[in-house]
Formats: C-alpha cells, structure tokens, sequence
C-alpha cells in the first residue's frame, strides 16, 4: 500500500521560507515522479512542482518557479520542496502526489495523472 506523508506546513510572514516534506512508502522514489499540489477553497487543485528521480527531471509551475526548489532524497524514500520568498497568495492546503514513470513537460501538471496522494498540509502566509 502506497503512503504519502507531508509535513513542513505552518505560518510564516511574506518573504519567509517553508521546507515541506512528502515521506513516501511502499513505493520507491527512484520510480515514481512526486508531485507538489495545493489548493484553497472553492478553486481547483493546482500543480506547484514535480520531481522525477528517474530522468533527472524537475518541473515548476510559473507562479513559483526562481522561488520554490524541489528535491529528493532517495536513501529516505523523501521528496522536498523548499519554498523561499513566500506570498500571501501561496497561501493553500499542500498535497503531494506520486505518479509511476516519467510525466513530461506537457502532463506533469495534470492531477488525474497521479493515483495517490497524501492528506496534505497547512501553509498560511501572512502578509
């Protein structure tokens, strides 16, 4: 059985930093792409970022991308997203996501396209 775990969330003030942490199990990292999702109420669930171990790929939606750093550490089986210079508007419920093989710069984005995910965790960004 696939677990995600997230951890890391909390309230931070605007140009703060946040690291969160995606623990997976029952999957290995090296195999699987780990998606970064959040969302607010009453929006739709938005791709932040993606790691992908077994092609050397990282992905970043706009909104974040020169603020927001992803990265693995397949000895713990965890994918982290450092999130730096952060904005009232990052403010969201953040999922990770696990998805096997390799997406591509045209459907890393997609949520379908993963088939768990976590329980999410809180980050509140006060202006």
């Amino acid at each position: 059985e696939v677990q995600l775990v997230e951890s890391g969330g909390g309230l931070v003030q605007a140009g703060g930093s946040l690291r969160l942490s995606c623990a997976a199990s029952g999957l290995t990292v090296e195999d699987y792409a780990i998606g970064w999702f959040r969302q607010v109420p009453g929006k739709e669930r938005e791709a932040v970022s993606c790691f992908s171990d077994s092609d050397d790929m990282v992905y970043y939606s706009a909104s974040v991308k020169g603020r927001f750093t992803i990265s693995g550490d397949i000895a713990k089986n965890t994918v982290y997203l450092q999130m730096d210079s952060l904005k009232p508007e990052d403010t969201a419920v953040y999922y990770c996501a696990s998805q096997y093989g390799r997406p591509s710069l045209a459907n890393w984005h997609i949520p379908w396209r993963y088939d768990d995910w976590g329980q999410g965790t809180q980050v509140t960004v006060s202006s």
